[in-house]
């Protein structure tokens, strides 16, 4: 027979010691509207990715679109993707570990920043490799690549890949390897990119470094955080700046979250197989369902992601789950308007619908839409909230 149901007592919140790393992704995966993507990675999080404060004048309305490949060019970005340390091992073992899938063959790296995936790739014994790359930072790529001498193979194409063609007349490349991913996997669009050059130059017998991308979500308990943030609006020195806390609402949070405050099972959004996926599948419905591991508050929803490399001989799994190391990406926190008080085995029913924005292709337009009948509410909770990730 089944144990009757534990009395209901939250546990204590824990926010305190979740912000560890509270900067965006600086300029990679948005506008650098906080300040230059050099700054500390320890000084605060960011509501998705407009940033607080910054400079005045034409910088203080550029969007994402604007600052996208212009903020590339600052070595500070890169500084910051070179140093997390489980991305960028995460591609040098699925490449050095498998110089068998590399010897003699052409490599396409599609956004190659500072040459780094370009250079594993030679030493993995390919006969050329081609870096594209839109910022200025290909400059410094060119002098990295050739003062570490392997110039021979390496060559960077400075350029949007899309008005590009291959050099010295090839029509095809063995091998694309390409950091595409953004916060909530996709936002900036980059991988839209990959598909066009997928689709012009990959061999058919191909491989793409990742070949699969899944994306999902889970449950937080974040109360503390949350009045910090986003209360705080309702009461400042007397005044009701409540105006504000909608926007706040209408911005992800990209935040390090911490695992003890995840409390309930995680569910798949999406999964992408790159070797076949089209533009159109990245606009996507999906609904989920999470279940609550304990008994709790539930303020917030948390999205992370995992790629994986799977055509190598032993696949590489590279993941941004709160449960692991984290890396730049961090996750990305959607607080409700309304938090839900749930008991252990409950489920939280919901579905995300995700566009790119109208504006801007690389903004992405999220609706969420949740219900949820717990036994600690009078009436079944139905919420329905739009965010953007700028």
């Amino acid at each position: 027979c089944r144990r009757p149901h534990a009395r209901w007592t939250p546990r204590p919140t824990r926010s305190s010691t979740r912000r560890m790393g509270r900067n965006r992704k600086s300029a990679k995966h948005g506008v650098v509207a906080g300040g230059s993507a050099g700054d500390d990675p320890n000084s605060g999080a960011t509501n998705a990715v407009t940033g607080t404060g910054g400079p005045s004048g034409l910088h203080a309305t550029m969007t994402s679109r604007d600052y996208y490949f212009e903020s590339y060019a600052h070595f500070g970005i890169h500084e910051e993707m070179l140093k997390d340390g489980a991305r960028t091992r995460a591609y040098q073992n699925a490449i050095m570990s498998n110089q068998h899938l590399f010897r003699d063959k052409v490599v396409l790296d599609v956004g190659c920043g500072t040459g780094i995936l370009s250079m594993f790739a030679a030493k993995a014994g390919a006969r050329l490799v081609i870096g594209v790359e839109c910022s200025a930072i290909a400059e410094q790529a060119r002098e990295i690549v050739a003062t570490n001498e392997l110039d021979h193979i390496v060559k960077i194409m400075h350029g949007k890949l899309e008005d590009l063609e291959l050099p010295d007349g090839l029509t095809h490349v063995d091998i694309i390897l390409s950091e595409w991913m953004g916060y909530f996997l996709l936002y900036e669009g980059m991988l839209n990119t990959v598909i066009n050059a997928r689709d012009r130059w990959l061999a058919p017998d191909g491989l793409l470094f990742p070949d699969r991308a899944s994306l999902y979500v889970v449950g937080i308990e974040d109360a503390e955080y949350k009045r910090e943030k986003i209360d705080f609006w309702e009461n400042v020195y007397g005044f009701d700046m409540s105006c504000i806390k909608r926007m706040a609402m209408f911005e992800p949070l990209v935040d390090v979250v911490d695992p003890n405050q995840v409390c309930t099972t995680a569910d798949k959004l999406l999964e992408i197989d790159l070797k076949t996926a089209t533009v159109e599948d990245l606009a996507f419905d999906a609904n989920f369902a999470i279940q609550l591991t304990r008994n709790d508050y539930v303020h917030a929803l948390v999205s992370y992601f995992d790629v994986t490399f799977s055509c190598c001989h032993k696949p590489v799994v590279l993941s941004t789950a709160p449960h692991v190391t984290p890396t730049h990406w961090k996750q990305m926190v959607f607080y409700l308007e309304q938090p839900l008080i749930a008991s252990r085995d409950e489920k939280i029913a919901g579905a995300f619908t995700v566009r790119p924005s109208a504006g801007n292709e690389r903004d992405l337009e999220v609706k969420l839409k949740l219900s949820f009948s717990g036994r600690m509410h009078d009436v079944p909770v139905e919420l329905e909230q739009d965010y953007r990730l700028r």
